[in-house]
C-alpha cells in the first residue's frame, strides 16, 4: 500500500469517527446549554482530537518528511481531526457543481452548432 495513504488513512478516519460523534453531541447539548452549545462542541472536538492523535500516534505532516517540532504535527493534525470531513464533503460538491457546469456548457454548444 502506498505509504502516504497508509499513513493518512487513519487520519480521515479517526476525523469522520469524532464528527459523528459530535454529531450525536449536538441535539444533547442543544437541549441543555442552548447559548454555550457552540464552543463547547468546539472545546469537546479539540480535546479528543488531540487524545485521539497522542494516543494513535496520528501525525500529516510526518508522512511529508516534516520531522522538526513534533508538538507542531500533532496541533495540526488535532486540528484537521477535529475539523471532520466537513471539508471534503464541501470539495465534493464544489467538483459535483462544476461536472454539472460543464455539462450544461457542452449541451448548450452541442445545441447551438446544430442550429448553425
Amino acid at each position: 500500500m502506498n505509504p502516504l495513504v497508509e499513513s493518512l488513512g487513519p487520519v480521515f478516519i479517526v476525523s469522520f469517527a469524532l464528527q459523528q460523534l459530535i454529531e450525536l453531541l449536538d441535539p444533547i447539548l442543544d437541549k441543555v446549554i442552548k447559548p454555550h452549545k457552540e464552543w463547547i462542541l468546539s472545546a469537546i472536538a479539540l480535546v479528543v482530537g488531540l487524545l485521539l492523535t497522542l494516543g494513535l500516534g496520528l501525525r500529516i505532516l510526518r508522512p511529508f518528511g516534516v520531522t522538526r517540532m513534533p508538538w507542531l504535527d500533532v496541533l495540526l493534525t488535532a486540528l484537521f481531526v477535529t475539523g471532520g470531513t466537513k471539508w471534503l464533503n464541501d470539495l465534493l460538491k464544489i467538483i459535483a457543481y462544476k461536472k454539472q457546469e460543464v455539462r450544461a456548457r457542452a449541451m448548450m454548444a452541442a445545441q447551438q452548432v446544430a442550429k448553425d
